[in-house]
């Protein structure tokens, strides 16, 4: 029995008693009730405070109203016993053949268990990295590679559509910069003052050189040019291949240059002054921001016929809407905390809901440690850390893992010695081991000729029971993990997997010794562990880390 069950078991409960007359509910009955597991031993399976929820609307008080449900709730089918604790709480065990049919649904679903839909319908834009084309791939970006995309996962199995979208730069002084720097770098210059150092420059510019070798016999602001088609190529095609490597691919590359060139920002605006949110002052063109929250108004075409900053987001946030898009999602870094009131001022300007419509999630700063020091330089890249530093250091698994493990708005430190270690103070080699545990006795079960078979009331055991109510929460945290847009959950649900998992294993022999029959229970216990292993490999696979099978 899963939490989602007991929750329907008790709104049928409370519509059995208001239908008889023992209870009514001004609002009308709830569709659902939170359920949890109780978090001191004693207290039950399970635990709700439904009584305090709706004992006010039912004209009673909570106790009572707790009293009244655990009567008839006691009855239920599955239900071995309830307890009113407290002001009115409800302490619910369940019996262990009702519990037990958990490992079967599990084994049953395979990899759709943790599924639901709770975003069915739903068509999701979700915009991350887009990091500028001028060198490789920082700290910053990678750990929007990895929560980014574990949360594309997590959206699309709560039944979201998923687009997966790399905003691409091309239109900024930055690029300039860049070309720069490379053309600096052929002709054996100093670099420029507000150029890019690093010997992923001088790799690039001799790449272009070896591609296009007329470029040294064009004049300064020719080459340039080629630099800059060139090279920008060659360092986006980097970035594309070591996000791939990373586990990372994107369905749609969208470059800043189409919305200019296409009169998307002119559409834009024309929009929003249909809607009456722009005004013309000063020669320059404002969008009226301040009224829908933003600090003040701003300009979105200089009075030099140019467009702001601005315009571009405006025109990007319009194509999303109107290729079909209900939520888009903009992941950017500390730095961009400004940035937030005036987007969400623009969405309300073109009638639309803030943080529904667009959200825009913050992802704090990143550091590695080495020896307990910070890690600071690249050899390649100069002045940051960049992805292939941090993979090179620790791996794509333990890269990811770690970098969706926390809340993306804290900043975090990587002890690149502790997550290179195979030791259970390693959270991805805990996981990870666990899986390749749990695989080595399923092969060993095989080799036994022991099948896994269905025995829900044998799993009565304490540990048992414990492992059942955990993996019974794996849907709840998947769900909770994508409405609260954090993956983070899910791998600290899959640590205390692997802890409850290793303690059931202590505590009860699943395979028989020596000459042993093969029992019924000995079938119920690998049916259970083959159950954990489909929770772990799914929500390993969520935070797009491999489940090994062998380590």
């Amino acid at each position: 029995m899963t939490p989602e069950d007991l929750s329907r078991i008790i709104v049928d409960t409370l519509a059995a008693l208001q239908a008889e007359g023992a209870l009514s509910l001004a609002d009308g009955l709830p569709s659902t009730v939170t359920v949890e597991r109780p978090r001191q031993k004693g207290h039950g399976d399970y635990a709700t405070n439904v009584a305090l929820q709706l004992a006010k609307k039912a004209g009673s008080n909570p106790r009572a109203f707790a009293e009244l449900v655990a009567a008839r709730l006691g009855d239920a089918e599955g239900v071995a016993g309830v307890e009113v604790a407290g002001p009115g709480f409800l302490n619910i065990t369940v019996d262990a053949g009702a519990q037990g049919t958990v490992a079967a649904d599990i084994v049953s679903a395979g990899e759709t268990y943790g599924a639901s839909d709770a975003f069915a319908g739903e068509r999701i834009n979700l915009e991350f990295v887009s990091a500028n084309p001028t060198g490789p791939l920082h700290l910053g970006g990678v750990r929007w590679a990895a929560v980014g995309d574990a949360l594309g996962r997590i959206f699309t199995m709560t039944g979201a559509d998923v687009t997966r979208e790399y905003y691409f730069n091309d239109h900024g002084a930055q690029i300039d910069r860049f070309s720069g720097s490379l053309l600096a770098s052929a002709r054996q210059r100093p670099v420029p003052e507000d150029g890019y150092g690093g010997q992923y420059i001088h790799d690039i510019a001799a790449a272009v050189v070896e591609k296009r070798p007329e470029v040294l016999e064009l004049d300064d602001e020719a080459a340039r040019e080629v630099f800059r088609e060139v090279g920008v190529d060659m360092m986006f095609a980097e970035i594309k291949q070591s996000l791939h490597d990373f586990g990372v691919d994107f369905d749609v590359f969208f470059h800043e240059d189409d919305l200019h060139r296409s009169g998307a920002v002119g559409r834009a605006i024309e929009r929003l002054t249909e809607l009456g949110n722009t005004y013309v002052e000063d020669g320059a063109t404002w969008l009226a921001t301040e009224k829908f929250g933003d600090d003040k108004d701003r300009v979105i075409i200089k009075s030099d016929g140019k467009g702001a900053y601005l315009s571009g987001d405006l025109a990007y946030y319009l194509d999303k809407r109107e290729r079909g898009f209900d939520r888009c999602f903009i992941m950017l870094g500390a730095d961009h905390h400004g940035y937030v009131a005036r987007m969400m001022a623009m969405c309300a300007a073109f009638g639309d809901q803030p943080h529904v419509n667009l959200e825009i999630l913050i992802g704090q700063m990143v550091n590695l440690l080495r020896d307990g020091e910070p890690l600071r330089m690249s050899k390649r890249a100069g002045t940051v850390v960049t992805i292939d530093d941090l993979v090179e250091a620790i791996g794509v698994d333990a890269s990811r893992y770690a970098l969706a493990r926390y809340h993306s708005d804290s900043p975090i430190d990587i002890d690149l010695d502790l997550w290179s270690r195979a030791s259970n103070d390693n959270p991805v080699y805990t996981v990870q081991y666990a899986h390749a545990r749990v695989s080595s006795l399923m092969r060993n079960a095989a080799d036994l000729g022991v099948e896994a078979t269905s025995h829900p009331a044998l799993l009565a055991h304490e540990k048992e029971g414990e492992l059942l109510r955990s993996l019974a929460e794996f849907p709840r945290v998947v769900k909770a993990a994508a409405e609260l847009r954090e993956p983070h959950r899910v791998a600290r649900y899959l640590e205390g997997l692997a802890g409850t998992y290793h303690r059931f294993y202590d505590s009860c022999r699943v395979l028989p010794r020596g000459d042993e029959e093969t029992s019924d229970l000995h079938r119920a216990r690998l049916l259970l562990v083959d159950a954990t292993r489909i929770v772990l490999a799914n929500g390993l696979g969520l935070l797009g880390v491999t489940a090994p099978e062998r380590m």
